[in-house]
């Protein structure tokens, strides 16, 4: 458990914006403890941090754009 909390830690760290960690930590928790399960908790956590961000950017955008689309 503490591999998992220090990789979400070092994922927040890292990321430059606090905008780029959005769904890092709960990527990194969901990806940690699946890993974990598998023998493999940090490298779950860093692909689980990745992913969660890669999904909370698409969401982002998705809403951003929405909010550009003029209404017919």
């Amino acid at each position: 458990m503490e591999r998992i909390l220090l990789a979400a830690a070092i994922g927040l760290f890292l990321s430059p914006a606090q905008a780029e960690a959005k769904g890092c930590i709960k990527g990194a928790m969901v990806g940690g403890l699946t890993g974990h399960a598998m023998g493999h908790g940090v490298l779950g956590a860093a692909a689980g941090c990745a992913v969660g961000r890669h999904e909370a950017n698409k969401a982002e955008k998705k809403k951003t754009d929405a909010y550009q689309q003029p209404n017919k």
